[in-house]
């Protein structure tokens, strides 16, 4: 099923923007843990629509419901499912485009590949599938976090072609960015994007961004080499969040224009073993992790739907002008820290399941 990920840690979403209600079944979570609605709904309110001005007028609350996997308020190891109702839908602002592909949206690419789209909001390639995302995202965190002590940290970097000041990856905290609506750690430049983000929704426009994340205290020996590499599914984790386009780990693509003397970690005697002098690694080598911080960066396009007049066709080639309805945000990065905190977080609690499973069954 392409709406399942994981092995051990084995998540199924299902929804869509505009049906009753969204959700996610979690198979694999371990029994014993402490959990209510209340380790989950902290994350659905930061990826939620309508909490700020700088996103989509959609107002939903995203109240997540546990509807089996715990009793008494931990889990029993059977599979979790979780659901989110649709409160706030509006199908009808969708009537005239069912028969207009909405340029670089997926109504065309859905209709020729099923024969059949969602009438309205995209479907399942709308960011409200996501919710199911985040929901097991949060149940995952909290076992890698009372587990290992991991901890996972996103902000936007830029928006647009603003820049914030680089951040320190060893401190940065969920506080220092969510000082921000548009979770931007850098005050400065969080101001001029709230002021850009804001005079794009009033235009009728959007833009794109840059989330970066950093994971620290993450266990030595993560990784399922060779084609499932730490880092090749923290990339396909990233790059099926909607709006996705790029994705570097470490130095990325700066690293291309290093020597390979520049570029090298040197192996240190730290505290509880070896570790690297520098990271440009970004705490990944040979597709494992080596105890140092993993840190990526995530890029986003901007929000296809816009109000704007656009010259396009429908889908009988007719020529048309399209002006898109319907609420839609100006840019996606603030509402996207959240996604990726959590598909990081299903990636590294999968990989460290079967890491786990191996070491119980070592000689």
């Amino acid at each position: 099923m392409s709406s399942s990920f994981g092995t051990l840690y084995r998540v199924s979403t299902f929804g869509e923007s505009h049906c009753k209600g969204v959700g996610v079944v979690i198979d694999g979570c371990p029994p014993g843990l402490q959990l209510t609605e209340a380790d989950i709904q902290p994350q659905l309110d930061r990826r939620r629509p309508g909490q700020s001005s700088f996103s989509t007028d959609r107002q939903e609350k995203d109240q997540v419901t546990i509807i089996s996997g715990t009793e008494n308020g931990r889990t029993l190891g059977t599979p979790i499912a979780l659901q989110v109702a649709n409160k706030d839908q509006r199908p009808q602002d969708y009537g005239e485009m069912a028969d207009i592909p909405r340029p670089s949206h997926a109504d065309y690419t859905y209709q020729m590949k099923y024969g059949i789209k969602a009438s309205s909001g995209g479907g399942r390639s709308s960011a409200r599938e996501t919710i199911g995302t985040v929901a097991a995202g949060a149940v995952a965190e909290k076992v890698l976090r009372e587990k290992f002590n991991v901890e996972i940290i996103a902000w936007v970097e830029s928006a647009g072609d603003i820049t914030a000041a680089e951040q320190d990856m060893l401190t940065i905290t969920r506080q220092q960015v969510d000082a921000s609506p548009i979770r931007c750690p850098d005050l400065n430049a969080a101001a001029k994007m709230q002021a850009m983000i804001a005079e794009l929704k009033e235009a009728g426009d959007s833009t794109g961004g840059i989330v970066s994340c950093v994971i620290r205290n993450v266990p030595v020996g993560l990784g399922e080499p060779t084609y499932e590499k730490l880092e090749a599914k923290l990339a396909q984790a990233m790059l099926a969040i909607p709006a996705t386009k790029g994705f570097e780990i470490g130095s990325g693509f700066a690293g291309t224009r290093l020597r390979g003397s520049q570029h090298n970690d040197p192996f240190v005697a730290k505290d509880l073993g070896l570790g690297t002098a520098t990271n440009n690694s970004g705490g990944i080598q040979g597709g494992i992790s080596n105890g140092e911080p993993i840190y990526f960066r995530i890029a986003f396009k901007p929000p296809a739907t816009i109000a704007l007049p656009q010259p396009t066709v429908d889908f009988d080639g007719n020529s048309v002008l399209l002006e898109a309805k319907g609420r839609h945000d100006p840019c996606v990065v603030p509402r996207a820290v959240a996604i990726v905190e959590s598909m990081a977080a299903l990636v590294l609690l999968d990989m460290a399941l079967r890491q786990e499973a191996r070491k119980a069954m070592s000689f």
